[in-house]
């Protein structure tokens, strides 16, 4: 089964979700759950107006899940690095249930009034990400931290 088909079709448990979920006021918080040589597996927690900027996955795949609340998704094309220049090649609001992906280059948003919760699974785990700063026209290196592995805080 592929992961589209699986993430769509499996039935995650609540309490199980809500016990990695915890928000940040500042940032979008990551929870690790899983991570392997092959994969890796997130819980992300949005208060409304968090974003992730547009950003790329070290040309590994991505895909999402929403487990509660909606979050607006755009997906890009790249068409130039030097002048950077992308080009959108979708919006989407995704409800609870909606399954994105797999994913190049994105922006996550919640542009809700209400929290909202997802699941991301990432095909080989990365440390670092770029992020396409068209305001400034570069692309910068980010590295990624968790706000909590297993269950237990990150300092």
């Amino acid at each position: 089964m592929k992961v589209t088909e699986y993430l769509s079709q499996y039935e995650f448990m609540s309490e199980e979700i809500k016990s990695y979920c915890y928000y940040k006021d500042q940032k979008y918080a990551r929870h690790l759950v899983h991570k392997d040589k092959d994969f890796e597996l997130l819980i992300v927690c949005w208060n409304s107006g968090q974003v992730a900027p547009i950003h790329g996955h070290e040309g590994e795949k991505c895909w999402m899940r929403v487990e509660s609340g909606a979050l607006q998704i755009c997906n890009y094309k790249l068409d130039s690095i030097k002048p950077l220049e992308l080009t959108m090649t979708g919006v989407i609001k995704g409800e609870a249930g909606y399954v994105d992906g797999p994913a190049d280059i994105h922006s996550v948003e919640n542009v809700n009034d209400e929290p909202a919760v997802s699941l991301h699974v990432y095909a080989k785990p990365f440390g670092q990400c770029d992020i396409y700063d068209l305001d400034d026209g570069i692309i910068r290196r980010l590295e990624l931290t968790y706000d909590s592995m297993y269950k237990k805080p990150c300092n």
